[in-house]
């Protein structure tokens, strides 16, 4: 039997959160300030997740969300609340966690930076594949494949590949891969999508023999002559990881290019790149505002990837030392350089702690921006261990930016201000530049 419950906050997913006694209730699709009727689908110990059946009192918040799939879709969580709401939330998200786990005070929080016009940002697609060749996002909280035509949140030039592909796959009877029985050749569909035009199709695929290779490429460039690159991404593993390990070209080149701001990158197949361009620019020119740069600086870039933080700071300082284990990001990091004329950028491939006790030059200014999980203790040791005036903390996780801060104030560095800056509009994630200086 539905409950009446009222919603009093978001939780870190977008889902209401409420209270029926003292158990609190999960109700995804509720927002802040509605009562709603929702019927309890689980419940555990100390929390229950309840199935919205119908909002009671709405808030003012509450928008028409603008795509036909939402309701079924997990690739966005917030279009059913207002732009401005969706900024002040994730504002909120940093502000919580910083208060909750990170428990240090005096941190000036930013209001979010959000785009004019937020669809249409996302520059690279990577869809499942499924029965009957089904290309989408998966459902929420399952891997069940919402067949999708158009995305209101990717390129334009993405929708048109993913019906190319599904086109011509059909044609040639493409068996798509089964994740249960690991049978099945396409696994993914991505599409990365450049500056001037360029963009790139990966066909990830459970094999390395393509059948009907040849006519496959001949077929997908009737429908799509203007492609940069085709790739073949072979991924054999039972995982849910997306590529493997092994790429091969198909037809054209093996990179496109995209622009942040002044700056060229060359992007490959397996090459990390903010899939939001516009947004980019304006996270790295804050975090080249917080380093407050003279001129004279010698900086570490600690997880460069393609080098796009490091190529960025290097016009302002006087040398920047980027650090990554993935040898061939530092590849395409020193390509970028070399066609940027960026003469005073260093780039070297290896593990932070392993690589940055060894640069015996000392740094004035660190930059991080690691993966979701955060960074290893050990790291954040290795960093205040070098003793630079300032540490720059790129992070998309509130909880593990919030877990890192203070370990770094507990080792000697006090975070001044944080700057939220919404990178994926409509959804439930938010990159943070947190500014830190040594005590």
């Amino acid at each position: 039997m539905p409950q009446l419950i009222k919603i009093h906050n978001l939780g870190s997913s977008g889902e209401g959160v409420g209270k029926l006694g003292e158990l609190v209730i999960f109700v995804e699709g509720a927002l802040p300030g509605e009562e709603v009727l929702a019927e309890i689908e689980t419940r555990k110990r100390n929390y229950a997740i309840g199935r919205l059946v119908e909002v009671v009192k709405k808030s003012s918040e509450r928008v028409e969300p603008f795509c036909p799939l939402y309701k079924d879709c997990g690739g966005c969580q917030l279009q059913h609340l207002s732009y401005s709401a969706q900024l002040n939330w994730k504002r909120q998200q940093v502000i919580d966690a910083i208060e909750r786990i990170g428990k240090i005070g005096g941190v000036e929080i930013l209001d979010t930076l959000g785009m004019e016009n937020p669809l249409r940002y996302r520059n690279k697609m990577q869809f499942p594949v499924g029965k009957n060749l089904q290309i989408g996002c998966y459902a929420r909280g399952s891997h069940k494949i919402i067949d999708t035509q158009s995305c209101m949140i990717q390129n334009e030039l993405n929708d048109k590949i993913l019906a190319a592909v599904r086109n011509v796959a059909k044609k040639f009877n493409l068996q798509p891969y089964n994740e249960d029985t690991h049978k099945g050749f396409l696994r993914h569909v991505m599409g990365r999508v450049g500056c001037n035009g360029e963009f790139m199709i990966v066909l990830v695929t459970a094999t390395k023999n393509f059948p009907n290779e040849k006519n496959f490429v001949r077929a997908l460039l009737k429908e799509l002559p203007n492609v940069t690159s085709i790739q073949q991404n072979v991924q054999t593993f039972h995982n849910n990881v997306i590529l493997g390990h092994d790429t091969k070209i198909l037809y054209g080149k093996p990179t496109i290019h995209d622009k942040i701001g002044r700056l060229s990158f060359n992007i490959s197949a397996r090459s990390f790149f903010q899939v939001n361009t516009a947004q980019a620019e304006i996270l790295y020119k804050t975090a080249l505002d917080f380093a407050e740069l003279h001129g004279h600086e010698t900086i570490i870039d600690a997880y460069c990837g393609t080098g796009t933080i490091s190529l960025f700071m290097a016009k302002k300082a006087r040398k920047v030392i980027g650090v990554e284990v993935v040898s061939s990001a530092i590849a395409d990091a020193k390509k970028n350089a070399r066609e940027n004329n960026i003469r005073n950028a260093e780039f070297i491939v290896g593990d932070a702690v392993k690589v940055l006790p060894k640069i015996f030059e000392p740094a004035d200014i660190v930059i991080v921006d690691p993966p979701r999980a955060g960074c290893d203790k050990k790291v954040l040791e290795t960093f205040a261990a070098m003793q630079p005036e300032k540490i720059i903390y790129v992070s998309c996780n509130p909880a593990t930016l919030a877990r890192d801060l203070k370990i770094l104030y507990e080792l000697g560095y006090q975070t001044k201000k944080i700057q939220p800056v919404d990178m994926f509009p409509f959804t439930s994630h938010v990159e943070s530049v947190a500014k830190l200086v040594k005590n």
